[in-house]
């Protein structure tokens, strides 16, 4: 905000937008006081790193960074498994913070989030950017870490504003200032472009955000979709993207991929796991009552190269047996005897409702109505007793045994350390603290 004066940063749409710093990490740094200040990741148990804290980070650590490069880059780097169950709970107080404030709350990920101020000036006897100094010295305060704030008419340039002084920045940006920030941001740094249309708009000379919002709106549709052209509209300091403060309840892919190790050459184990990939993402798919006719099944090798192919059944479906049938004719193509894999994974697409009960003249849903009467029954015991309670026999190798074997076996401190009534499956919804209390 530097020395401007306050008389400048009029909103007549006031919207946040709040960025969790280093937010894992922060997370494990927050409830083990003897972590702070110090170098950290956290990752070990896929051996790359998923998120570092800043002090990791400006000893050159990166995400994706393999563990033997990390630590050679920081010879100190504390290494931990990742702790989703934990993340996710502080998460949640995140987002309950920010919306004692605002019931205009658009959860946009674990660790960030867009909230509507509009008119919300006079109640609470203050201007937005006291608002949003208030929202952050709460999220400060009691979880223990910093977020990055950024003041704005809209969401694009809320966006910039959150990243334009990051860790622990709040930075306001007014319409009428918008060109100040924009003129030396590079264009693949707003957010909603990608490395497609930034490429593109190098052919056009077009690299800063300002050169972007400076081309004639005929021409920015004549190029570019629908969403592009919001995001024009935006730089110029309107609000057309909406805050969805809706929560998610359809979706149009759903992927599933999990990491383990040691690294395998043994296809009846690879295979293996990526039948559990698949009952994982069927789950989620009649979580949702859709059902799919498209997949995609994919392995990666221990030099993280990446084998898929793409399938297609004669019907939607959410039975994992569906799949499973095809990645068995499939799997031949994909596994290469002698590579060694580290990880398998499905994405599955094209989701529709699920009308699979509907009565035809063949008799066929009469079949589909006993596999869904099935998993139902199974959806339920996974319920009450545990997510892989039941499981598929070509997923048994997977289940047998830990996801992670040796030292990036770890299991997370909330999953070893118990409270009492809880059992390894059911635990409460606590984000334990780790630290010594004197």
């Amino acid at each position: 905000m530097g020395n401007e004066p306050m008389a400048i940063f009029h909103f007549p749409r006031a919207i946040l937008h709040i960025d969790g710093d280093a937010f894992f990490a922060s997370c494990e740094q927050s409830r083990n006081p003897q972590y702070r200040g110090k170098p950290l990741i956290t990752g070990k148990e896929r051996g790359i790193v998923a998120s570092m804290s800043y002090e990791a980070k400006a000893l050159g650590i990166t995400r994706a960074m393999r563990l033997l490069e990390a630590k050679k880059a920081c010879p100190e780097l504390i290494m931990l498994p990742s702790d989703y169950e934990t993340y996710s709970l502080l998460s949640k107080r995140f987002y309950a913070i920010v919306k004692r404030y605002t019931p205009d709350v658009e959860e946009y990920s674990i660790d960030e989030c867009f909230a509507d101020l509009t008119g919300l000036r006079r109640p609470f006897r203050m201007p937005y950017i006291k608002i949003a100094e208030a929202i952050k010295r709460d999220l400060d305060t009691e979880l223990g870490f910093t977020f990055s704030v950024g003041l704005g008419p809209n969401k694009v340039v809320a966006k910039i504003g959150s990243k334009w002084k990051k860790p622990s920045g709040l930075t306001a940006i007014p319409g009428n200032r918008i060109h100040k920030y924009i003129e030396n941001l590079s264009v693949d740094k707003l957010w909603g472009i990608g490395p497609a249309t930034t490429a593109f708009l190098a052919k056009q000379n077009i690299f800063t955000a300002l050169q972007f919002a400076r081309r004639q709106p005929e021409w920015i549709r004549h190029y570019f979709p629908r969403p592009i052209f919001d995001i024009w509209e935006e730089l110029h300091g309107k609000y057309v993207i909406p805050i969805d403060t809706k929560p998610k309840e359809s979706y149009e892919s759903i992927q599933k991929m999990k990491t383990f190790s040691p690294a395998s050459n043994d296809p009846a184990f690879v295979f293996s796991q990526l039948s559990k990939n698949i009952e994982n993402a069927t789950m989620k798919v009649r979580r949702y009552k859709l059902a799919a006719a498209e997949a995609v099944f994919f392995l990666r090798t221990q030099q993280f190269e990446d084998y898929g192919v793409e399938v297609r059944l004669s019907r939607p479906t959410a039975a994992p047996n569906d799949f499973i049938k095809m990645a068995e004719v499939v799997y031949p193509r994909l596994f290469r005897a002698g590579s060694w894999y580290r990880s398998t994974g499905v994405v599955l697409f094209n989701l529709v409702p699920d009308q699979s009960g509907q009565l035809d003249l063949f008799g066929a849903s009469v079949e589909i109505q006993k596999m869904q009467k099935l998993y139902r029954a199974v959806d339920q015991m996974r319920a009450k007793f545990g997510k892989h309670t039941l499981y598929l026999g070509s997923s048994h190798y997977a289940n047998k045994f830990a996801q992670h074997v040796g030292e990036r076996g770890d299991t997370p401190e909330r999953k070893s350390s118990l409270l009492r009534g809880e059992s390894r499956r059911r635990h409460l919804g606590i984000p334990m603290f780790m630290g010594e209390v004197s």
